[in-house]
């Protein structure tokens, strides 16, 4: 090849110079998206996922969830089991060999109502850091209420004054009172990280404690009977009973249910053949359909209910106690409409950690 065909040959230096006979410059790759994880230790259940922030929101790119029963004997024992804790550990583990596959550069990992309520909690949380790396942080009630609301906030009515969002966990109930009416003045679902939550309370009754609280027996009507009332005398020790039910009963109120429970009453309702997430996640349910799906579920036998298609074997035996749950809740706050969501308390941390993300503006300092 003769010179005058190499790059830059024939070119003097004056010309070098000159910003037309520069060399293009290369352009710069597109930085690829900060990686997010959310790892969520419940009483029953521990969650992971893992998601890069996009223009709706995130893009889910992994997840994981195992049941563990870290809270199994809890209510009678006040410990965390040696079994139950050698689940939650090997689950974790699971989350965190994830985590570091896919390179995750902010996280927040939380456990919820067992370990507030267990004595041995601070000996669990250092073998689950010894053995896993991971820092579990206990967040509190009104905590976890918060993140419930952040992450399903987008499923809120607008057109209604107030919602009542209800998060059936394993060892406790949050309700959070979400003021509709300011989200509507101050530009809607704008303010998704500043939820006006208005009133909440944690009830101190899950699908494990309740189920352990009012063991089941073969009369089903008096048990479910008596799970409703160990509800119905909990929200009044809490002094909840009177909370915006005017609003509800003027029909100016609707409820949004994210649980287990409320899913998999969600997936009956539509005749699933099998759970699917995403028929489930922001379907509505009439609450009168709810309601008779779970007095139904209560007469049935534990090995009925585990035929269902999108209630299974580890749902079966809890399934009633959320059920008595939702009833209750349905009869003290009427609404037409159960809005079902298949998200939570990860989702809301996930968006929590984007937006401290950005307003630290690329900062790696969690």
């Amino acid at each position: 090849m003769p010179d005058d065909a190499l790059p830059g040959a024939g070119v003097t230096d004056q010309q070098r110079s000159d910003p037309v006979h520069r060399r293009p410059r290369r352009k710069k790759r597109k930085r690829k998206s900060k990686t997010y994880a959310a790892l969520d230790l419940g009483t029953n259940n521990c969650r992971l996922l893992i998601a890069r922030p996009n223009d709706l929101g995130f893009r889910v790119i992994d997840s994981y969830s195992k049941v563990v029963r870290l809270g199994a004997g809890l209510q009678s024992s006040g410990r965390l089991s040696e079994t139950s804790m050698d689940l939650a550990v090997d689950a974790i583990g699971v989350c965190a060999r994830k985590m570091k596959t896919k390179n995750v550069k902010r996280w927040r990992c939380v456990a919820t109502q067992a370990c507030r309520a267990a004595d041995n909690c601070d000996e669990f949380l250092t073998r689950v850091k010894e053995e896993t790396g991971i820092s579990l942080e206990i967040i509190s009630p009104r905590v976890e209420a918060r993140l419930s609301v952040m992450g399903c906030i987008n499923l809120i009515d607008i057109s209604k004054d107030v919602a009542l969002v209800i998060d059936i966990g394993g060892g406790s109930t949050e309700l959070s009172w979400v003021d509709v009416r300011t989200l509507r003045e101050n530009g809607g679902l704008k303010r998704a990280y500043r939820p006006p939550i208005s009133a909440w309370t944690s009830l101190p009754v899950g699908v494990v404690t309740l189920s352990e609280r009012v063991p089941e027996h073969d009369d089903r009507d008096k048990w479910y009977a008596d799970l409703k009332q160990v509800v119905r005398d909990t929200i009044k020790e809490k002094q909840a009973s009177t909370r915006f039910t005017n609003v509800f009963k003027d029909g100016r109120g609707h409820l949004i249910g994210t649980s287990g429970t409320i899913t998999s009453l969600a997936g009956i309702y539509q005749k699933l053949p099998f759970y699917q997430r995403d028929k489930v996640d922001g379907s509505t349910m009439p609450s009168a359909e709810a309601v008779e799906i779970c007095r139904s579920m209560a007469s049935m036998s534990y090995k009925e209910r585990a035929k269902e298609a999108c209630i299974g074997e580890d749902r079966a035996k809890l399934l009633v106690a959320g059920c008595a749950i939702t009833d209750v809740l349905c009869e003290m706050w009427p609404s037409e409409q159960i809005h079902v969501a298949d998200r939570g308390l990860r989702e809301g941390i996930l968006m929590g950690l984007m937006q401290r993300s950005q307003k630290l503006s690329g900062s790696e300092a969690l």
